[in-house]
């Protein structure tokens, strides 16, 4: 049988590590609920928040591969392939094969995806703007750095 106030000392020089507290637990319910928030707005569009991921690659730069969408995104290609399927189903997008080399398929905006362009961003910069009410823009754009070096230092 262990001592439970070793065992409290034990904890104690790890709180950091543990949830609730820790930095992995907190980004993930900070990613749940923006995810749940953003998904209710786009609900009427019958989209989820990784469409929209996809559809802003195709805003910024249109008939990227399917390997260039993932990259940008840091995704398995096998993910974003059933991502594409039902935006392809949905009339958001088409996939060709590029003309110089075949193995490569290359996705493209329809009218409709791009038709989403001017009604989406806005439902994304609700739910940031609910997410960082009170948080200056200073404050914003360190955490945004502070996410980015944490990426970078586990990819």
């Amino acid at each position: 049988m262990s001592n439970s106030s070793s065992d409290a000392d034990f904890l104690q020089q790890w709180w950091y590590a543990l949830a609730p507290y820790n930095l992995g637990y907190k980004l993930k319910l900070a990613s749940q609920l923006m995810y749940r928030d953003f998904l209710e707005r786009l609900e009427p569009y019958g989209l989820t928040p990784f469409h929209y991921l996809v559809l802003c690659c195709l805003w910024e730069e249109d008939g990227l591969s399917t390997t260039g969408i993932a990259d940008k995104l840091k995704q398995l290609g096998a993910t974003l392939t059933g991502v594409v399927d039902r935006m392809e189903d949905r009339d958001l997008v088409y996939r060709e094969r590029d003309s110089a080399d075949r193995r490569i398929v290359r996705v493209w905006l329809t009218d409709e995806g791009k038709k989403l362009m001017r009604a989406l961003p806005p439902l994304g910069a609700e739910t940031i703007k609910r997410a960082t009410n009170n948080i200056s823009e200073v404050e914003q754009k360190a955490v945004l750095q502070l996410l980015d070096q944490i990426v970078e230092n586990l990819l």
